[in-house]
C-alpha cells in the first residue's frame, strides 16, 4: 500500500500506533476522524489513517459506492498493518471499521482494540446483532458509543453478553457521531473530547502509552 493513502498524526518514534479506520459513510479526513487522531495524536501515539478501497475509488470519482465486501474490508486491514513499520499496535476504527478490526483483532493480537461507535445491528434492526465474536474475543477493547446511538444505545447494549474484556464508555446523549441533543447541555466536542481521554486511558491501561 502506497504511503500516499496514509494520513500519519503523532511523532513517527513512538512507540504506539494506533491503526484507525474509517466508516461507511465518511473517509479519513473526516472532522471526526481528523478530531480523534489529532487528540490522540497529542498523547504520543502515532495514529495512522487509511482509506478502504470504495472509499478512495469515491474520492477519485466523486461517485458514492456501497462499502467493499468484508473478505476485502479485512484484507485491506491486513494489508496496512503489514505495510508499517510498527512495534506495538492498537487497532480501531469509526463504526464499521472498528467492526472489521473487531473481527481481526484476536488473529492479529494487537495491544488493545477500540472501536468508536460500534454498530451492534443495523438501523431499525436490532434484532440483527453483530456481537457473536464480541463475547469470546481475548483481545482487549473498548468501545466508546453514544448513549442514543440507533446502532446500539445504552439500553439495548446492557442486554448484550459481552466478553469480560470488552469495556463499554457511554457519551452522554451521544447519537452515532456522539452528537448530543441541544438539550442535554452538552456539545459534540465535548463528547468528542470526553472520548479521545478514554481511549488515552485505555491505551495507558493496557500499558501502551
Amino acid at each position: 500500500m502506497e504511503s500516499t493513502s496514509l494520513i500519519v498524526d503523532g511523532p513517527a518514534n513512538a512507540p504506539v500506533t494506533f491503526v484507525f479506520a474509517h466508516g461507511a459513510g465518511a473517509g479519513m479526513e473526516s472532522d471526526f476522524m481528523a478530531a480523534f487522531a489529532t487528540g490522540l495524536a497529542k498523547s504520543g501515539l502515532r495514529v495512522v489513517r487509511f482509506e478502504f478501497p470504495f472509499m478512495a475509488e469515491r474520492r477519485k470519482t466523486g461517485t458514492r459506492r456501497p462499502p467493499d465486501r468484508e473478505p476485502i474490508l479485512r484484507e485491506t486491514w491486513h494489508q496496512v498493518i503489514c505495510s508499517l513499520d510498527a512495534g506495538t499496535l492498537l487497532l480501531g476504527g469509526k463504526s464499521m471499521g472498528g467492526r472489521i478490526a473487531s473481527l481481526i483483532a484476536d488473529e492479529v493480537q494487537p495491544a488493545g482494540l477500540v472501536c468508536l461507535g460500534y454498530p451492534f445491528h443495523p438501523t431499525g434492526k436490532p434484532q440483527q446483532l453483530r456481537t457473536a465474536h464480541l463475547e469470546t474475543i481475548q483481545t482487549p477493547t473498548l468501545i466508546v458509543q453514544g448513549e442514543r446511538d440507533v446502532l446500539g444505545n445504552l439500553d439495548e447494549v446492557r442486554s448484550y453478553p459481552l466478553s469480560k474484556h470488552v469495556a463499554v464508555h457511554w457519551l452522554p446523549d451521544g447519537d452515532h457521531s456522539f452528537k448530543p441533543r441541544k438539550k442535554s447541555g452538552r456539545t459534540q466536542h465535548e463528547n468528542w473530547d470526553e472520548g479521545i481521554q478514554a481511549v488515552i486511558e485505555f491505551a495507558r491501561a493496557q500499558r501502551a502509552l
